[in-house]
């Protein structure tokens, strides 16, 4: 099927509550005739390629059949760029309004349940008036969840949510209305006797209500910090400008929006002002700051003949310039698209928690089956029998299963944080601990992405000073570079300057006509070689180049000690990045340069063809898409708001050791959750048996439920010794 007859549709879906929920939309979608679709979790979206011919609707229907909501895409206006759907934002607020509403009525029954003081005539009853509510309404998401779950023969964290929380209300509502549990003078005493108990005078519905809003909260910061995954593409799209000043066959220059841009037209680009789209010059010279795309400091110099494109900035000379695409078609809107495409395209990790769940909640029934049959055949009643059943279900909702993710988070964020690491969410955690191959963007990751003066050859003259003075009244980062060098004081006056846009800059000074330009040679290191000449006499040459930052080889060590192969990939030439492989200790069959773009996720594709677990630390807006295609993508914080948006993890200072910091801290974090989920479950398992043989009593569940509880939150807060100084002496 060609490129023409397919049409392809990023969906907007909502109600997934877990990676098992992307899978079976996604399995749906493929069952149509021709379609071919992946269902991205993280993103909430639906990327579907189709035949041409087919209803769009069609689509909708399929995913709304399976249990969720969607909308096909609304068309981006240059006013609302990328807008996310409203549904998002009702989803979340409707999250919210359930998570300070469980706060709310949980508090008071957990406090009256577990405090005999606090146990006044009839506490009971207020107890079942604030906990229904949070049951009925705050568990809803899970309850839902479950329903669609199990018509599809599967079990997640909801699963077992509802399970548990239905087992518990359900038991005490029977103990409340036709036990003796609703009784005046009804007390929980503490104690923790593994006797048989009066079932009919134990109620649990504080440990309904806490598993609820536990669980309720966790997700909610998790929805949240979703929420943003389409952002990179509204800051990408923000880029551009938003007006172009058009040539018209009279001279006339004319301001018109971007958007009525046609291929052909010819504009005007003055200094320091955007281009406005993709094109070729027709007149002019100049040096084009096309960082955006390469993350090369160093600017391009175009005259007549030369393609630009749009949103780099224009430095010095005027520019016309004659559209050639516009739109969807220009290179931003190219990475925007790529951006989307490996958001799309990432596999969705799905929840420990979920994982552990599916071997669970089988088991738990079967155990609960077992008990209900082992009764019945030992000639003992029906509600012996039912009730010892129930109570296996009771006591196998962990009510720590809400803490032991959304507590090492925290914990982990807050001490992340200090350290200049900020974590989007726990599916980060999955996919640091398996990356065994890291890839550095140069400019601004590596180093610093500003040009510097590096080297001054000895010569009788006193270059820096005389070239500063003539360098003082250009634009070009390489004269700003010189003349940051120079000391204010030492600047002398000069008079008849001019800028050559592609050559340099010339002047009088002292009487003398002192030129200052490029060279045309190429200096070992890799760095750019300027000519400073008097009256036409060479007196000398100055070097600048992009510096590497001082803790970048330390950073470097750290992933070789960890088994994480380093490699550095730049748009920018072979000398120069050999120059800062050599500098930093990375091997030179790890370099990779001269690339673009679309060049720098076709290296990740192929690098995670092969095998390798990928991380990708950059900065900037070429670096976006490559960062939303990795495993784990970390940006710069010093970096564009695009590249921040599109990647998993912040590196708040900009500094590469932090992106060391990141992963040790990534795994550490996980480790943590992985042994808070192991105790939740424990405690829980042990009772398991006791509940079996008749012997739970309310106290005894929910001393299990506390003390899992404490020690959930007690582990979490041991990632309070994490510390970036650690680092030197611990392997990961």
């Amino acid at each position: 099927m060609s490129n023409q007859q397919l049409l392809t549709l990023d969906i907007p879906v909502g109600g997934m509550t877990c990676a098992s929920c992307a899978n079976r939309i996604q399995r749906k979608l493929n069952k149509l005739d021709g379609v071919n679709a992946s269902v991205n979790y993280a993103t909430e979206k639906a990327h579907v390629e189709a035949p041409a011919d087919i209803n769009p609707q069609q689509l909708i229907d399929t995913i709304v059949a399976a249990g969720y909501t969607a909308e096909l895409p609304r068309e981006e206006t240059a006013e609302e760029p990328g807008a996310a759907p409203e549904e998002k934002d009702r989803e979340l607020q409707d999250l919210r309004n359930r998570v300070v509403g469980a706060v709310i009525l949980t508090v008071p029954v957990i406090a009256m349940s577990m405090i005999p003081a606090l146990q006044f005539t009839n506490w009971q009853w207020l107890c079942l008036t604030l906990s229904a509510p949070v049951f009925v309404w705050a568990g809803w998401p899970f309850h839902r969840a479950t329903l669609k779950n199990l018509r599809h023969g599967e079990v997640t964290m909801d699963t077992l949510i509802t399970m548990g929380t239905t087992a518990s209300f359900l038991w005490s509502v029977w103990a409340l209305f036709f036990g003796r549990a609703g009784l005046p003078g009804l007390k929980h005493e503490f104690h923790l006797t593994v006797t048989p108990g009066d079932a009919d005078m134990n109620i649990y519905l504080e440990a309904m209500a806490g598993i609820i809003m536990f669980v309720l909260l966790g997700r909610y910061f998790e929805k949240r910090s979703k929420r943003n995954a389409g952002q990179a593409l509204r800051e990408l799209m923000k880029l551009g400008a938003k007006e172009v000043s058009v040539l018209e066959s009279s001279g006339v220059e004319k301001r018109l929006p971007v958007e009525q841009l046609r291929p052909g037209v010819v504009f005007v680009v003055r200094p320091g002002e955007k281009i406005a789209t993709d094109g070729v010059v027709v007149e002019g010279t100049s040096a084009v700051d096309a960082s955006m795309l390469t993350g090369e400091p160093m600017p391009v110099e175009v005259g007549p003949g030369d393609e630009v494109t749009g949103a780099t900035i224009n430095t010095s000379g005027r520019l016309l310039v004659r559209a050639t695409r516009v739109g969807s078609e220009t290179q931003l809107a190219q990475m925007a698209a790529m951006v989307e495409a490996a958001q799309t395209g990432k596999a969705p990790v799905q929840r420990l928690a979920d994982r552990v769940s599916g071997v669970f909640v089988p088991a738990v029934i079967a155990i609960a089956a077992v008990t209900l049959g082992a009764w019945l055949l030992t000639g003992h009643g029906a509600s012996e029998a039912v009730t010892a059943a129930v109570a296996v279900l009771i006591i196998a909702c962990p009510c720590a299963l809400g803490l032991a993710t959304p507590t090492a988070l925290l914990v982990g964020t807050s001490e992340g944080a200090k350290a200049g690491v900020l974590l989007r969410g726990p599916e980060v955690l999955e996919s640091a601990r398996k990356v065994d191959t890291v890839v550095l963007d140069k400019t601004g990751t590596v180093t610093t992405g500003v040009m510097e003066l590096t080297e001054v050859p000895p010569t009788p003259e006193n270059l820096v000073p005389l070239a500063a003075s003539v360098e003082a009244a250009s634009h070009h980062p390489i004269a700003q570079a010189i003349v940051r060098a120079a000391d204010p004081d030492s600047l002398l006056p000069v008079s008849d300057f001019r800028d050559i846009p592609g050559v340099g800059v010339e002047g009088t000074v002292d009487g003398h006509r002192i030129e200052v330009g490029r060279s045309g040679e190429n200096s070992g290191s890799g760095g750019t070689v300027v000519a400073v000449r008097r009256d036409g006499e060479l007196l000398g040459t100055l070097e600048v180049s992009d510096s590497v930052k001082p803790t970048s080889a330390a950073a470097v060590a750290k992933f070789r000690e960890w088994g994480v192969r380093p490699i550095l990939l730049t748009g920018d030439a072979a000398g120069p990045a050999f120059r800062v492989a050599d500098e930093v200790g990375i091997a030179r069959e790890d370099v990779i340069s001269g690339v673009m773009p679309e060049d720098k996720v076709a290296t990740i594709e192929k690098l995670q063809a092969g095998g390798a677990c990928v991380a990708m630390v950059g900065d900037g807006i070429n670096d976006a898409a490559a960062l939303a295609q990795a495993d784990l993508g970390m940006a710069m914080g010093t970096g564009t708001d695009v590249a921040m948006e599109a990647a998993d993890i912040t590196l708040v200072r900009g500094d590469l050791l932090a992106a060391a910091d990141a992963l040790r801290l990534s795994r550490r974090t996980l480790r943590t959750i992985r042994s808070n989920l192991f105790w939740a479950f424990f405690y829980n398992v042990l009772a398991i048996p006791v509940a079996a043989l008749g012997l739970l009593n309310p106290m005894l569940a929910g001393a299990a439920m506390a003390f899992s509880s404490v020690f959930v939150v007690g582990n979490s807060l041991r990632l309070r010794g994490f510390s970036p100084s650690q680092l030197d002496n611990q392997k990961e």
